[in-house]
């Protein structure tokens, strides 16, 4: 739901109304704070959930201690994620890197102290996640009041209007990212049930690991087309977004075919970093040509829906996702997995298809897109919502 703020601060910053982007993250704060208090009965009651679900009761009940502990830290996400957007909008990165740094070496100590010096276990794992979250969240939030004067003019009423159709696109812009994430980890929950599920989610998890570490570096692409795409239609520059498109989703196929061909080269031995097991090794090498091809997919895809959150394209792409890979690609993998008695590689296959099918279809909307529409959809989108310098002063609380 933050990733409509990327949408809005991007487009506002690019149009000169760089004093909307603090009313814009107030407004995400409150929707995303009201969000995750929607989301509490799920935190409070995740261990009958769980075993609702099937779980043994032992794990059950340690999640659902675990998950109790880490309430805290769900709420430091309605700060944290909007900040970020607030940055990156302004291209403000440095400062976020930095911050994640810092907070990745305080979360390690914590984990040591509390874990193994205090001997809390995940206890401790949770406190400390707990205390680095919200440790990153705040140290954005006193960088934005300290040193960005320009964006930041104090806590303001005007975060409530329109607060409406904040939601609707916040929505959207959910469904669009939950369908995707949710899409490649429902592979792991159909594999459980395959002959041979240990071997089959075992080495489906290297797979999906390795995928994710290559999926990482086109996440921070997708964040800088994104804002790329959102400034230059805020400036009114239509042939500027093209380009800044074509040349990452061109940029980045190139490095998802060297990766693919370093995870070809590599099929007999990459697999050897996770597991000592001969026949896991083995299985996982089977699952190396759908690996290379998905990290292909992968490459452009994230671009592409990154180009999707900077023209304001999330509902659009949701009903893509849905379509590709709920009616089609679930389906076809559930078929080839099961009826055709393929396992692991008919379900792997089918899902890859769906993933195919919504990147064509999105590289065809890239092909399709009138630019200069959307420069004039932009400048609508902030004539709306962006008001006066003057008028937004004098809301200040």
């Amino acid at each position: 739901m933050g990733s409509a703020l990327e949408t809005l601060c991007g487009q506002a910053f690019g149009a000169g109304q760089v004093y909307m982007l603090g009313v814009y993250m107030q407004r995400s704060w409150i929707i995303l704070s009201i969000t995750c208090i929607v989301l509490l009965p799920i935190y409070i009651f995740a261990t009958p959930i769980l075993k609702l679900l099937g779980q043994q009761d032992d794990i059950a009940n340690l999640a659902g201690e675990f998950t109790l502990l880490l309430i805290p830290q769900l709420f430091s996400l309605a700060i944290n994620f909007p900040t970020q957007k607030f940055l990156q909008a302004q291209s403000k990165v440095k400062v976020l890197a930095w911050t994640g740094l810092v907070t990745l070496v305080v979360h390690i100590g914590l984990l040591w102290l509390l874990i193994y010096a205090f001997g809390w276990g995940t206890t401790g794992a949770a406190i400390a996640f707990d205390i680095s979250s919200w440790g990153a969240a705040v140290a954005q939030v006193f960088y934005v009041v300290g040193w960005c004067k320009d964006g930041w003019h104090g806590l303001s009423w005007a975060a409530f209007k329109d607060i409406w159709a904040f939601v609707r696109l916040s929505l959207a812009s959910a469904v669009m990212l939950c369908l995707e994430v949710w899409y490649m980890m429902s592979i792991i929950i159909l594999a459980g049930h395959l002959d041979n599920a240990v071997i089959a989610v075992g080495s489906l998890s290297i797979c999906m690991n390795i995928n994710g570490y290559e999926l990482m570096l086109f996440v921070g692409i997708n964040a800088g087309i994104s804002v790329r795409v959102a400034n230059e239609l805020g400036f009114r520059h239509p042939r500027a977004a093209k380009y800044a498109v074509y040349v990452a989703v061109f940029q980045s196929f190139l490095i998802g075919i060297f990766f693919m061909v370093l995870i070809l080269a590599t099929r007999n031995y990459f697999e050897i970093i996770f597991t000592s097991s001969k026949d896991m090794q083995q299985a996982v090498a089977n699952l190396a040509y759908l690996l290379g091809f998905t990290m292909v997919l992968n490459s452009v895809q994230p671009v592409i829906s990154g180009v999707a959150v900077g023209g304001g394209w999330q509902a659009l792409v949701a009903y893509i996702n849905l379509g590709c890979y709920y009616i089609f690609g679930l389906p076809l993998g559930y078929f080839l997995g099961y009826v055709m008695e393929l396992g692991v590689k008919g379900l792997w296959g089918g899902m890859i298809a769906g993933t195919a099918l919504q990147t064509l279809i999105l590289c065809f909307v890239l092909y399709k897109t009138n630019w200069n529409k959307e420069v004039e959809q932009t400048t609508d989108r902030m004539r709306k919502w962006g008001g006066q310098d003057a008028n937004t002063q004098e809301n200040n609380i």
